[in-house]
């Protein structure tokens, strides 16, 4: 029988990925839950706009093949991924650079892959050796990051995070990597994948960051960022989400809601982002972040330079306000109508004023052809977007804050997907350990019925 004191066993606050992740693994583990999410749809940052046919991710940061996250979440077992070409392109001076591919994933003679392919990538049509200087330096160069990039791959990660932290750039130039290899090369291709240009994040979290990219390939969900929530929130009990629930408080045993009152449990898993859970919590700590602004444009005329490619393009020379772009549409084409291109492009820190002119002219020397004929179909502006990782950085910090009261999120382990659905899964493990010297309770629904607003 249900103990008349609680109305479910957890509730969880948020349904971003860590929180949808962390309910499909306690009530696969026979743990009724309650997911309550303030906004009017589950997926927190996750989210994807639907303008015209168009599939439009509010953040652009591409996923991972090689996040092992992806394959052990239940509920993401069936995600469609969508690859980028092997390796990134790099636009310096004028020109693009394929930055190689990973031929072995997982190993460190495919990481070595990456150097070598840099070493021989095209130098664009009519090129000659004496004109056309290499983003990231010589041979020499580029065989010292291949053997660099080759030791991250092999090393287990227990010894990776065990190595001595400093900020990324500091890192990288105490190893003797050459600074036109950082800038060339590691910089925007770090960027990429932490949105963090300046390379003040941790060298741990940065060596994460690379060991994922020279054993996997960069990836977007089919149909959006949104397909994960999706996903997640599907494969829940009906009744187990509840959208447009504000929480006021929290206790070990309850939540109090501006719209169905008190909620009694026998456990409560804040997976908001940070700010919303330091407001709940308030000796919470709150990190800074990267802003992140991602623009997306179509045109009626794509024309040669937008026809083809599946490549996530990099600006090696920083001249302008984009980090990174892509034609996602090559990559994903339910993300787009046929015969449509969806150009989306990141841009990180604080957008310029004229942000939408500055992005044209930008891309317009990225992809070599006019943008005047260009539709801006949405800019999306998060300030709060990526949680900074600058050292000290712990990457495990606590989930568990009282025997009752547990927190989980992209905030508490790496701020990447990864992250947050590793964090969901450590904080899920402490919850079942904790809840399991006490007797389960036991309903004859899957899911609570949530109380009347008052």
């Amino acid at each position: 029988m249900l103990d008349p004191a609680y109305q479910v066993d957890v509730v969880i606050v948020g349904a971003g990925i860590a929180g949808l992740s962390a309910a499909h693994r306690l009530t696969s583990a026979g743990m009724t839950t309650a997911v309550l999410e303030a906004a009017p749809c589950p997926g927190g940052r996750m989210s994807t706009e639907k303008v015209d046919g168009f599939r439009l991710d509010r953040i652009g940061q591409p996923l991972s093949t090689s996040y092992p996250e992806l394959g052990l979440t239940p509920g993401l077992r069936s995600l469609a991924l969508r690859r980028f070409a092997p390796g990134v392109l790099l636009h310096h001076d004028g020109r693009r650079h394929h930055a190689g591919a990973p031929a072995a994933r997982g190993s460190a003679r495919g990481a070595l892959h990456v150097a070598r392919a840099l070493a021989s990538a095209p130098r664009g049509p009519a090129a000659s050796p004496a004109r056309v200087s290499a983003p990231m330096g010589g041979a020499v160069d580029q065989a010292r990051l291949g053997t660099a990039l080759g030791r991250i791959a092999a090393m287990p990660v227990e010894r990776l995070l065990s190595r001595p932290e400093l900020p990324a750039a500091q890192a990288l130039a105490a190893h003797g990597v050459p600074a036109r290899t950082v800038d060339g090369f590691l910089r925007p291709l770090l960027a990429a994948l932490l949105c963090d240009p300046e390379l003040s994040t941790s060298s741990r979290c940065a060596d994460l960051a690379l060991r994922s990219f020279a054993s996997g390939r960069l990836c977007v969900p089919e149909g959006g960022a949104e397909a994960l929530p999706e996903l997640l929130a599907g494969a829940l009990p009906p009744g187990t989400v509840h959208t447009g629930v504000r929480v006021t408080s929290v206790s070990t045993t309850a939540v109090t809601t501006a719209e169905h009152g008190v909620i009694r449990c026998r456990a409560v898993l804040l997976a908001t982002d940070a700010r919303a859970a330091a407001e709940l919590l308030p000796g919470l700590r709150v990190p800074d972040f990267h802003p992140v602004t991602v623009v997306h444009h179509t045109t009626d005329d794509p024309g040669p330079a937008l026809s083809t490619g599946t490549s996530l393009l990099l600006d090696a020379d920083r001249g302008g306000p984009v980090a990174h772009t892509a034609v996602l549409s090559n990559v994903d084409p339910s993300r787009a109508p046929a015969g449509r291109p969806l150009i989306s492009s990141t841009v990180l820190g604080r957008p310029p004023e004229d942000l939408d002119t500055a992005v044209r002219i930008h891309l317009s020397r990225l992809y070599g052809t006019s943008t005047h004929r260009w539709e801006t179909l949405a800019v999306h502006h998060t300030p709060e977007a990526v949680p900074t990782m600058r050292p000290p950085h712990d990457l495990r910090r606590p989930v568990r804050l009282l025997a009752g009261l547990y927190v989980c999120g992209d905030h508490r382990d790496t701020s990447t997907v990864q992250g947050a659905l590793h964090s969901a899964q450590r904080a899920t493990t402490a919850i079942l350990a904790d809840l399991s010297a006490t007797t389960p309770m036991h309903r004859a629904d899957p899911a609570p019925t949530m109380p009347k607003a008052a």
